[in-house]
């Protein structure tokens, strides 16, 4: 039989103990380094009481700010529509003569192109018949009236050389007004043809006449006349910040062509077609051009006079991508967190101004974001 002395009992308890005692210490420590940093409950992002993280992110509430930005977008000058007129041949027949070229400059009433046409002779014709049928016609009234006032004809008579004469005369105005549509008002016509002359002040920008040519088709354009002391500089403005920019709004317009230069104008109006492509729309600026140094197709940039408005700012630093979304972490309880799109309206610097999807007072994860992220 065994004899265990007190002692040797009393050390072999304090063993158990001590052995007992770093086992749970063991498994307390396990537990521990097996607790979360951060917890993802359906999209909503904790961070735990003793999780390193509390350390590394950085929560700041969004700015709010009143802003005077400009906001610029690539531009082209064009043509104002308003001004250009497309010539049309007025009678058909052979071009026999051009007297401009593209590109030069023409004034009201310059004599553009003459072309020999067969509806000119025969609308000549037929005023010149009319003229003398109406010649006649006056001078039948003329006895008519003499006669009966001498008693000697029937005021029937009378009444029908007057008729006829108004008929006539009807006739003479028709035949007159349909050669003047041809061309021959204040001496524009001539014996070869019938002149083509400019309505309006302008410079030649498209020309498809030539000499020897026909002009068969009366809706076929001639050649173009612009009026290029007026132009319009369309700006492509991004889908963005459409909602800055309106009719009537100043704006500021400077070119590679004339550096150092800038021209103002007047937004005349903005489309309401997106381009699908760019995901821009048309802003049409117009711009006086007295001297001509706005050329058509010229590269340029518009600059809008945007008021002050109140903005909200982030951290560029908060902002992270999901797929194709710009996202924040919002605090909606302390250490709680959920992800949310936003809208940029453009760069302030190392802040970015947010058009949608934040609010005054709204807390965001401004540094370390990324640790949270997915």
């Amino acid at each position: 039989m065994l004899f265990r002395t007190p002692a040797f009992v009393a050390r072999a308890f304090l063993a158990s103990a001590i052995v007992f005692l770093l086992a749970g210490c063991s498994h307390g420590a396990a537990e521990q380094d097996a607790a979360p940093i951060v917890i993802n409950d359906h999209g909503i992002r904790r961070v735990p009481e003793h999780s390193p993280l509390r350390d590394r992110l950085k929560v700041q509430a969004v700015a709010v700010r009143d802003l005077a930005h400009a906001l610029t977008a690539p531009a082209i000058v064009e043509a104002d529509p308003s001004h250009t007129l497309n010539i049309l041949p007025p009678v058909t027949g052979r071009i026999v003569e051009l007297k401009v070229a593209l590109g030069d400059r023409v004034t009201r009433g310059q004599v553009l192109a003459v072309i020999a046409s067969g509806d000119y002779a025969q609308a000549s014709s037929d005023e010149a018949r009319a003229r003398d049928a109406m010649e006649l016609a006056s001078k039948a009234m003329e006895r008519a009236k003499g006669v009966n006032e001498a008693g000697g004809a029937a005021q029937k008579d009378l009444e029908a050389a007057q008729s006829s004469y108004a008929q006539a005369q009807a006739e003479f105005q028709r035949a007159s007004s349909r050669l003047a549509s041809l061309g021959r008002v204040s001496g524009t016509g001539s014996a070869r043809g019938v002149a083509v002359v400019s309505p309006v002040d302008g410079s030649v920008t498209a020309l498809s006449a030539a000499v020897g040519g026909f002009a068969n088709d009366p809706n076929a354009s001639l050649m173009t006349i612009t009026d290029l002391g007026h132009v319009w500089i369309t700006a492509n403005v991004a889908e963005n910040d459409v909602h800055e920019v309106a009719r009537g709004q100043q704006a500021e317009v400077t070119l590679p062509a004339w550096p150092g230069r800038s021209f103002h104008g007047v937004v005349q109006s903005v489309s309401d077609v997106l381009d699908p492509d760019s995901r821009r729309v048309k802003a049409r600026i117009a711009v006086p051009n007295e001297q001509g140094e706005l050329k058509a197709n010229m590269y340029a940039t518009a600059t809008f006079d945007v008021p002050r408005v109140q903005a909200v700012l982030v951290r560029q630093s908060a902002l992270l991508m999901n797929n194709d979304d710009v996202t924040v972490f919002v605090e909606t309880a302390p250490w709680t967190f959920t992800r949310r799109a936003v809208v940029l309206g453009g760069d302030e610097g190392d802040e970015a101004r947010i058009v949608k999807g934040l609010a005054p007072g709204d807390r965001v994860v401004t540094l370390g974001g990324v640790l949270i992220n997915d």
